[in-house]
């Protein structure tokens, strides 16, 4: 963190999270993959394993090649989820005036006078709007006590509790009370988390934004809630879309 009256404060794994990834990850792919061309011969041989013919083939393999192919194979996959693990770190900088959240090397800036809470719902850094509406939503494993401590050493609205939590339904088909438009949304948001698609249910949740509902996962499980500014039964909203979201 940075230090000093007004200075910007920084929230992020810092270094040492770094050192852990691209030391252990690496490390720990070379022990499997040490153990895997060790086991290879009999791994082979067994019908639920998968990839049997490369195994195989490591099998033929002298011993200390094998040995040796399987620790580079194996530290190269590691170096690989030590890569994505980077990326998806969220660094977070605040100052008195704005918010910048930054992950996969791009920025998402919110001004401090458009925001009216500011808290952690389960690991998601979530910055509200005064309509209710999410300005931002962005996953981390950053610890609630030190967002806290950066957010309200700058007179941010923090507070500990979604001021929302209460409002939220669950979400049937065919619920009524919807904004026009928003069951679908719901539908195919729905379809693409049982899917694992990450993205669509993103873009989703950003057109769901537009129509004023505000959604929260719990599991596959996907809960509403509708913001001040929502559109009533058969009126329609266009605005511009929501910055960020994680999920």
């Amino acid at each position: 963190m940075a230090h000093g009256p007004g200075a910007p404060v920084v929230v992020d794994g810092g270094r040492a999270e770094l050192a852990v990834m691209w030391g252990g990850f690496p490390a720990l792919g070379v022990g499997a993959g040490w153990l895997l061309a060790l086991g290879a011969g009999w791994l082979a041989e067994q019908r639920w394993a998968p990839w049997r013919g490369l195994f195989e083939l490591v099998a033929d393999l002298p011993d200390p090649t094998a040995a040796a192919a399987g620790a580079a194979l194996g530290a190269l996959g590691g170096l690989a989820v030590a890569a994505v693990g980077t990326a998806e770190r969220l660094a977070v900088t605040v100052d008195r005036e704005r918010v910048r959240l930054r992950r996969h090397g791009a920025d998402q800036e919110v001004p401090r006078r458009v925001v009216r809470a500011v808290f952690v719902d389960r690991k998601d850094l979530v910055l509200l709007g005064s309509d209710g509406s999410e300005l931002a939503r962005q996953k981390s494993d950053l610890a609630a006590g030190r967002l806290r401590e950066a957010f309200r050493s700058h007179g941010w609205p923090w507070t500990d509790t979604d001021p929302h939590a209460d409002a939220y339904r669950r979400w049937v088909p065919g619920l009524p009370g919807l904004p026009v438009g928003a069951d679908a949304l719901l539908r195919a948001r729905q379809r693409a988390l049982d899917a694992d698609r990450g993205g669509e249910a993103r873009e989703l949740r950003a057109e769901l934004a537009r129509c004023g509902v505000v959604v929260r996962d719990t599991g596959r499980r996907q809960y509403w809630r509708s913001t001040a500014s929502a559109p009533g039964p058969g009126e329609d909203r266009t605005s511009p879309e929501p910055e960020g979201g994680d999920r």
